[in-house]
This record gives structure tokens, sequence and C-alpha cells, in this order.
């Protein structure tokens, strides 16, 4: 199941760049709230309670209890979570989604792989990992964290696709034919191009090196 979490936040009449920058000065996040039939709502969080929050959660899809202005706490879906892209460790701002216990939400949910390939671990094969994320409908009762997908048997050459999976009370919205991982034969490095040209340069030189021409000796005898 979804992680949970309770954040506070305190409705901003203030918009904008310049409000947001005041905003962070002061220790505060700019945020906004929308969903259910509800207008966007623009929000104020606490920098250091985000900051801990986001240490808690991790990367799984996370359901928050969001209480605005000591108002009974709304469900909610972190959205969008925007950085700063100078510092990427850095959350500037953040979007919330209000649902409803009843009523079906579409999500992404990230993939785990678990365990090590048979391919891998017995022929130096790689696991490359091409989906990191499964876009589902669901209620928000049964919203998982994240699915996971045991790759152990997996051998060189084998591809799990995303018919293949399954998530429990969830419809998977993501295209079957889309691949998640495959282990492929070991990468063998090939001798540097550099070295072959370098190689076929000095060969070429070496071919069209002057002969040096001298003539038989009784000519140059004659000449004389």
């Amino acid at each position: 199941m979804a992680t949970k979490a309770t954040l506070a936040a305190t409705v901003r009449a203030n918009n904008g760049k310049g409000a947001a920058r005041a905003l962070r000065r002061a220790g505060k996040l700019p945020a906004v709230v929308y969903g259910h039939h509800r207008e966007a709502q623009s929000l104020a969080l606490d920098a250091k309670a985000v900051e801990r929050l986001f240490a808690a959660i991790g990367s799984g899809a996370t359901m928050i209890d969001l209480a605005v202005d000591d108002q009974q706490p709304v469900k909610a879906l972190i959205r969008e979570v925007q950085r700063d892209p100078l510092r990427p460790s850095s959350v500037i701002h953040l979007d919330f989604y209000e649902v409803q216990a009843g009523e079906k939400i579409t999500v992404d949910v990230p993939i785990h792989l678990i365990g090590v390939p048979s391919g891998v671990r017995n022929f130096a094969g790689v696991l490359d990992h091409l989906l990191h994320k499964l876009e589902i409908e669901v209620l928000p009762a049964d919203l998982p964290d994240h699915i996971d997908v045991d790759v152990s048997e997996l051998e060189i050459g084998s591809v799990v696709f995303v018919r293949e999976l399954t998530v429990p009370n969830a419809e998977i919205l993501s295209d079957g034919d889309r691949v998640v991982c495959t282990v492929v034969p070991p990468r063998v490095e090939e001798a540097p191009a550099v070295e072959a040209a370098e190689g076929a340069v000095a060969d070429e030189e070496e071919a069209a090196e002057p002969e040096l021409i001298r003539k038989p000796k009784a000519e140059e005898e004659d000449e004389d």
C-alpha cells in the first residue's frame, strides 16, 4: 500500500515569482492543491517539514494527509515536484491532487526490480532496466508504494513486458508491449579505433616510402 504521511499548510494570497522567492527566504515553500471539483488553492509549506517528509517517503507513490489552516486533513497525492535545476536535491514547489475514497485515480508507480538475474550471475550478462514507472488506475485505498518485479530467473535474452505484470485491484494503463527490462550479453569492448587508424596510416606511409633507385655498376662506370 502507499505510504501515508501528514503535512500542514497555510493558504497564501500572494502569487508570482517574487512572492515565491520571498516565501523561500522565509523558510517556506510554495505549493498548490487542486482536484475533486475544487478550485486550485495556493499554499505555503514549512521547508523543513517537506525535507523530513521526503526523507521518510522515498520515491514511492505517496498519499498525504494535507491539513490546510488547521482544517480537517484531506487526502492528497503529490502530483509534481519541482526542483532547483542547479541543486536537484532542493525542492522549490509542490503540486498536490486531492482524492476521494471512492474515486479512482491515475498515477505513475515506481517499478522495483528484485533479485539478480541468472544471466548476470552465471554468464556475466547485463540487466537493462528500461521502464521505471507504470501508469495505473486504482482506488486510493489500493494504491501501492511501488511494483516489485522478480528478475532472478531471467537468462540472457529474456525480456519482461508490461503485459506480463499484474497489480492487485488496479488497471494497468501503460502499453503492454513496452519493455520493462531485459538481460543482454556481456558488452565486449572493441579495440580503440584510433589505434587501428594509426596502424593503417603507418602501413600506408611505409608502402609510399620512395625506393632508392641506383644505376647498375656498369652504367656508372660508363658515365665516368
